[in-house]
């Protein structure tokens, strides 16, 4: 498959939106965000989806992180890897899901470099645009403060055309693997969901919870309770959800009752008194009340 100069452009704009997004709250740097855009652009939504969905569960994980640690970029699954299994579907060497997932980890952790780059070259904007204000500089004050989102927007713009127009290469690339190496890194990418919901145990898996965590694996496995599986036809367009019961009460009924059990088991518990003190940066910021005063 082909992907035209317009669609590269497209590609590049929603991974700009998607990329700069998360500094404004909003969770679109998320693989199966970031997958479902490469699909409406290409006309492949069921392709990009089934990567998305297995990035998902394991990027879920990989942000988890404590301390320093840097989890690797989900515009590397979410982007390039949706691009590697479109690209590639119905072909002879076509490139799976789950491999997708294992060929664009090292593409994902070489982008983590380069936000990081682009937080430390920023480092000093919040600064910049606080003496910016305090000097009435309005016009710099916006400037310094929205410098790093709009380096973010050229940043994910040009990957999103990068990785567009490198496929064929990638493609080229990747028809070198030899088919024992290809089927070893599906079976990678079968393992990393696996891997990312291990690591959100880790922590969330509180003294409290687990009793909830070992009852949800003993009802699933001994009453073999079905996920809703979204059933699609061969555009990809949503033609129903099944919604199959156990012992006659639907599965999405069960997960709400222990949905409802575990937060009145979290919330009968009284919360500790803290006393409220002034903090240091509340005094850092009366300059704010000031300037505010003047005009």
């Amino acid at each position: 498959m082909d992907i035209s100069i317009l669609q590269a452009v497209l590609i590049g704009l929603w991974t700009a939106f998607c990329f700069s997004g998360m500094l404004l709250g909003l969770y679109t740097n998320r693989c199966i965000v970031l997958s479902l855009g490469v699909g409406v652009i290409l006309g492949d939504i069921q392709t990009a989806l089934a990567v998305g969905a297995i990035s998902e569960l394991a990027y879920m994980g990989f942000g988890v992180g404590a301390g320093g640690t840097v989890p690797p970029n989900p515009i590397g699954p979410g982007i390039f890897g949706t691009l590697m299994a479109i690209t590639t579907a119905g072909t002879k060497g076509k490139i799976t899901p789950e491999a997708a997932l294992a060929l664009s980890t090292p593409i994902a952790v070489g982008i983590q470099f380069l936000q990081t780059a682009t937080y430390t070259a920023f480092a000093g904007a919040p600064e910049t645009a606080k003496k910016a204000l305090q000097a009435g500089n309005f016009r710099g004050f916006k400037i310094a403060a929205n410098g790093t989102i709009w380096a973010f927007a050229g940043l994910g713009f040009g990957l999103g055309v990068l990785g567009a127009l490198s496929t064929q290469t990638l493609t080229d690339l990747f028809a070198l693997i030899p088919p024992v190496l290809l089927n070893g890194l599906t079976l990678a990418g079968k393992m990393l969901p696996a891997i990312g919901f291990a690591m959100i145990l880790s922590v969330m898996a509180k003294k409290e919870l687990i009793p909830y965590i070992l009852l949800g694996y003993v009802l699933a496995v001994y009453f073999g309770l079905p996920v809703l599986t979204p059933t699609a036809n061969g555009d990809g367009v949503l033609t129903s959800v099944a919604t199959n019961s156990v012992l006659g009460v639907p599965t999405i009924g069960v997960a709400i009752i222990a949905t409802i059990f575990a937060l009145l088991d979290i919330f009968r518990k009284p919360a500790a008194l803290t006393k409220e003190t002034k903090t240091e940066g509340d005094n850092q910021d009366d300059w704010i009340k000031k300037i505010s005063k003047k005009r």
